[in-house]
């Protein structure tokens, strides 16, 4: 084998371990809301088995703790994956 076929193995390599360490870095952390904050109370499993508050409205209008998007109807997401975020109140409307 070559130095050639080395360096290039690794360079693969190198490139892989990247694309999986920004790939699991999307995930965001759990941080619970204040539920006397919040118009509803429900939650939901997410793809990863993880109990998720549902997206909900603040009565005091400002962003919730653990809130990762706003969604276009106006509700707040506590979702833990950028996929699926949103998909039952009209999409993202702003990252946090």
């Amino acid at each position: 084998m070559t130095t050639r076929f080395y360096r290039r193995t690794a360079s693969v390599l190198l490139a892989a371990a990247l694309a999986f360490n920004c790939a699991a870095s999307f995930a965001y952390a759990y941080s619970a809301p204040n539920e006397s904050d919040l118009d509803n109370h429900q939650t939901y499993r997410n793809h990863d088995g993880e109990t998720v508050h549902s997206p909900a409205h603040s009565r005091s209008g400002e962003a919730p703790d653990g809130a990762t998007a706003r969604c276009r109807d106006g509700t707040w997401s506590f979702s833990r994956h950028r996929s699926g975020t949103c998909s039952r109140h009209g999409g993202v409307a702003a990252w946090r």
